[in-house]
């Protein structure tokens, strides 16, 4: 269905669903707890409804999944990168039996364990430059030779290659979220748990443990993914003395997902208690650092800080802290991100020229990263729709490009 729906606002697809499900807007509206004026206006583009605790309250009364409100298109363009192996690939590697049936692996070739992490560091390095075509092409066979390497080698070899297979789970974790595949990343994030668990690697597993949350949040489970960092320390520990920087970092951004998670539930209390423990984590560290590829220090933590408000609905903090932070030491997905927030700060405030300018500088960094997300896309869309007059240049080619239009 969400072919169906990808030109659509999310206030359109509410209105879509809702007539499907044969529901009136005053029941449906009372069913979330509001007026049947507030889900009309909604519905005609008059409110824009971008907070995600909200949009998933909505799903669960319309028995639809978030991603299918969202619309978030897992579409990866043929290119270069991918050749003509993207998405698909990906899902029949992560759901094949023979992961799960060792004797009937497939005899293939064994590579040492330096030349798998070379492979893992470009599919991280492509994650953090939001080339998630490439990302898509370059992991069925990355898993599989990860899961053969496992396999065949004994000692430490073979924790070498779990520890590796493990963070290639995390990846596939991070772009399947980005392109709206919801339950491929909960497989991939509970193999990459698995395997960090059997590895006892302490770093990797607190890495995991932020993958599985990810994974938990884009499935709009966010009490889930709350309650998952706050039982974190009984497994993974916590800091002191001895913590390495990468325990460290990969802890804080642990911490930082857990924000997010408990920000999307409307819980503002958990949210400032795990923002503080990510801040301690980030002063310990002192600078800005891309550990294990978590891109975690002060910056992050503040770009953090802008997005817990805004899933809050405290668009003036956001509008105060946004503009603040520079974004630059950091990998492009992350600078992109932020724009994106900030952008939609603006946008909630009729902004909408600062905001369409943030969009476009965000495009300008990582086209794929603002073509896959709802934010930017459904941000587009609200502009079209309320648009009098002849349309701006920018605007139209911005939405064409998004595939929008």
């Amino acid at each position: 269905m969400r072919g169906e729906t990808v030109r659509l606002t999310i206030g359109e697809r509410i209105s879509w669903y809702r007539r499907r499900r044969g529901l009136s807007q005053r029941v449906l509206a009372e069913l979330v707890g509001r007026s049947e004026d507030w889900l009309n206006k909604v519905e005609n583009n008059r409110i824009q409804l971008d907070r995600l605790s909200v949009i998933a309250a909505v799903a669960q009364e319309l028995d639809v999944t978030l991603n299918d409100l969202l619309a978030e298109p897992s579409f990866v363009d043929w290119g270069p990168d991918t050749g003509q192996r993207t998405t698909p690939s990906l899902r029949a590697t992560l759901l094949t039996y023979r992961q799960l049936v060792p004797a009937r692996k497939k005899v293939r070739d064994l590579h040492p364990p330096e030349a798998l992490l070379e492979r893992v560091t470009a599919v991280w390095d492509a994650y953090q430059s939001a080339r998630f075509g490439y990302m898509t092409g370059a992991l069925p066979g990355l898993i599989e030779d990860l899961a053969y390497a496992v396999d065949q080698y004994d000692g430490d070899e073979k924790r070498r290659c779990q520890r590796l297979l493990a963070l290639t789970y995390q990846a596939s974790t991070g772009v399947l979220t980005k392109i709206g595949e919801a339950d491929l990343a909960c497989v991939a994030a509970q193999r990459g748990y698995d395997l960090a668990e059997q590895a006892d690697e302490p770093v990797v597993l607190t890495s995991l443990t932020r993958s599985v949350s990810h994974a938990l949040l884009s499935a709009g489970r966010y009490s889930d993914a709350v309650d998952l960092i706050d039982n974190a320390p009984s497994t993974v520990g916590t800091l002191d003395s001895t913590s390495s920087r990468a325990f460290t970092s990969v802890y804080g951004t642990m911490y930082l997902t857990g924000a997010i998670a408990a920000a999307r539930a409307d819980d503002a209390a958990t949210t400032n208690d795990f923002l503080a423990q990510a801040d301690v984590a980030a002063r310990r560290l002192g600078r800005d650092d891309n550990l294990l590829w978590t891109a975690f220090g002060p910056t992050n933590v503040a770009i953090h800080r802008v997005s817990t408000a805004m899933e809050l609905g405290n668009v003036p903090l956001a509008l105060d802290l946004g503009p603040r932070v520079d974004p630059s030491p950091l990998p492009t997905e992350r600078q992109v991100r932020h724009r994106l927030e900030v952008a939609r700060a603006h946008s909630a405030r009729n902004q909408r020229d600062e905001a369409l300018r943030l969009v476009l500088d965000a495009e300008q960094l990582a086209p794929e990263q603002v073509r896959h997300h709802s934010l930017s896309r459904d941000l587009v869309l609200t502009w079209i729709r309320r648009s009098h007059g002849p349309q701006n240049e920018q605007l139209a080619g911005l939405a064409q490009r998004l595939n929008v239009a």
